[in-house]
C-alpha cells in the first residue's frame, strides 16, 4: 500500500470535516444562536450537510474539486459573518481564533481542490 503524503492530507482533511459537520448536527441550538440570518438551526443543519457532502467528495474523490472550492467560499462566508462580526462587537480576541481557523481551513480547501485538477495530456511522441 502506497500512501503520500498528499493522500494522508486529504484523508485527515476529508475526516476533519465529518466531525465539523456531525457537531453541526449534534449542538445545532447552540449554534443557532451565532447564525446572522433568520431561520439559525435550518442554516446549521444545512452547513452541517454541506460539510458532510464535501468530505465524502474528498475521501472518495468523486467531485472533489467542486467540493473543495464550495468548502472554501462556506468557510470563507463563516469567517465575514460569524467570526468577524463578533471581533468587530466584543473585541478582537471574542472571534479571532475561529477567524483564523475558517480562513485557514477555507484556503486549504483551495489548494486541495487543485490536488484534484486534471492533468493536462502529454502530447504522445511521434
Amino acid at each position: 500500500m502506497n500512501f503520500s503524503t498528499l493522500k494522508i492530507g486529504r484523508i485527515l482533511y476529508g475526516l476533519t470535516f465529518i466531525l465539523f459537520g456531525l457537531n453541526h448536527f449534534i449542538n445545532a441550538s447552540m449554534m443557532s444562536g451565532i447564525v446572522p440570518i433568520p431561520g439559525g438551526v435550518f442554516w446549521v443543519y444545512l452547513t452541517g450537510l454541506a460539510m458532510l457532502a464535501a468530505a465524502i467528495a474528498i475521501l472518495t474523490g468523486k467531485q472533489a474539486r467542486l467540493a473543495c472550492q464550495l468548502l472554501g467560499i462556506l468557510l470563507f462566508i463563516f469567517a465575514l459573518t460569524i467570526h468577524l462580526p463578533a471581533m468587530i462587537n466584543q473585541g478582537v480576541m471574542a472571534g479571532l481564533t475561529n477567524f483564523l481557523k475558517d480562513t485557514a481551513l477555507g484556503g486549504a480547501a483551495w489548494v486541495i481542490a487543485e490536488t484534484y485538477a486534471e492533468q493536462p495530456k502529454q502530447a504522445e511522441a511521434a
